[in-house]
């Protein structure tokens, strides 16, 4: 007696709060092996933990990623595994990256998506014009491509993101391909541009990710947090030394005056498209 029932609203209220106690950081957005990763999932948790970091598990999720969850099948293996270490874990964020130009996403059910605490899109690939298509890790230029053109196809492709994918944070939003990666961010991401890419992720309600990877430019962070767009933190880690450390993010969203708890935190702000 006096013990409520599984799944009764007492003892929904009665379970303990994930957040309790002081704030910590969320890193919405870390890799394990069972992606391209170099830590287990416990290994990373320990690996965040460590530097006073809420951990993620945001594995890629794709066909198109060499090493990534690649079938529905593999998608339900790999949730039911996070969702078992989050009974050890309960504050663990429960994520993966799906790549926008993949065909996976558009193939999962509503039930699927439901199982994530939160979810990533990336910009890996942009389709042109033509219909060809350029990959952020390819080395070679498409021939008679300049480097606007190529930039406003990249906008438009951020913009049919945020209308079609049912993501919650878009991953390294300055990520662009190899041959443009010794440019200013500033020229290619011109204020049209960026202006752009901030209101369609404010009319979607998506977060701009302020990657310590892929590190965005002061000004169009500035941008999306003057639009009313929330920031996310993101290490994009890989490894031991790269997991967790979100030092960098959490100073520029303190130096444009962001508060610490409005910063995107799953598990009290939600998902958009729950």
């Amino acid at each position: 007696p006096g013990r409520p029932a599984p799944g009764s609203a007492d003892a929904v209220s009665a379970a303990p709060d994930p957040l309790a106690g002081a704030w910590r950081p969320r890193d919405c957005h870390a890799h394990t092996t069972f992606s391209d990763g170099q830590l287990a999932p416990e290994a990373l948790v320990e690996t965040a933990r460590a530097l006073g970091v809420r951990p993620s598990v945001a594995d890629h999720c794709s066909t198109d990623v060499w090493a990534a969850v690649r079938t529905p099948e593999a998608l339900d293996r790999y949730l039911a595994a996070l969702q078992a270490l989050r009974t050890d874990v309960p504050d663990l964020g429960v994520s993966g990256e799906f790549c926008w130009h993949d065909s996976l996403w558009r193939e999962l059910p509503r039930d699927v998506w439901a199982r994530f605490t939160h979810t990533v899109g990336s910009l890996h690939a942009v389709w042109l014009p033509d219909r060809r298509r350029v990959h952020m890790f390819q080395r070679e230029w498409p021939s008679g491509l300049d480097a606007d053109a190529y930039m406003d196809a990249h906008v438009e492709n951020l913009e049919r993101f945020a209308r079609e994918m049912p993501v919650d944070v878009l991953a390294h939003p300055t990520l662009l391909p190899i041959a443009l990666r010794e440019r200013p961010l500033e020229e290619l991401w011109t204020e049209p541009r960026e202006a752009r890419a901030v209101r369609a992720l404010a009319d979607a309600g998506i977060a701009f990710e302020v990657s310590n990877r892929y590190r965005p430019h002061e000004r169009f962070v500035r941008r999306a947090v003057d639009a009313g767009v929330r920031l996310s933190l993101g290490s994009d880690g890989h490894t031991r030394e790269q997991v967790g450390d979100l030092a960098w993010p959490l100073e520029v969203a303190r130096a444009l005056g962001v508060a610490d708890d409005a910063l995107y935190e799953p598990l009290r702000h939600g998902r958009r498209a729950a």
